[in-house]
């Protein structure tokens, strides 16, 4: 199994007046991460929404914050797929700094079609081999 690891600094306008990360700013990092994740196996947005008129919009998003960041931290996102159905997937973030677990975040993701209203896809079979390089053993 493949894991993606992104590292991102914290800045200052990711935090609140007293210098500790501000979780809306959290959720952005998040999805820039998510971004760099499909560019990385080769299946970027703009590809996906240009090319195929498709995209994976999130659908749930679970968050536990255990520590709390600060302005400067490097961040490390890891990234894995828990589950890969036959339209949708869940992507695992692992955060941390060093070796201190910060937060952590379970976000589904579905496959649509944005002429058909958006209603679920199947996976195509490149997209879906791509996904499952990524794939967490099922002891995980």
């Amino acid at each position: 199994m493949a894991r993606l690891v992104v590292t991102r600094t914290l800045r200052f306008g990711d935090c609140d007046p007293s210098g500790v990360a501000y979780f809306p700013s959290y959720l952005n990092i998040l999805c820039g991460v998510t971004e760099e994740f499909w560019q990385r196996i080769g299946h970027s947005w703009n590809a996906q929404l240009a090319g195929r008129g498709i995209g994976t919009p999130t659908v749930h998003l679970a968050c536990d914050f255990v520590a709390p960041s600060t302005y400067g931290d490097e961040l490390s996102f890891t990234v894995s797929i828990g589950r890969l159905g036959r339209s949708s997937l869940e992507l695992r973030h692992e955060i941390t700094c060093g070796d201190e677990r910060r937060w952590s975040a379970k976000q589904i993701l579905a496959l649509v079609h944005f002429g058909s209203r958006r209603k679920p896809l199947p996976w195509p079979d490149d997209i879906r081999t791509a996904l499952q390089h990524f794939m967490e053993s099922p002891d995980a």
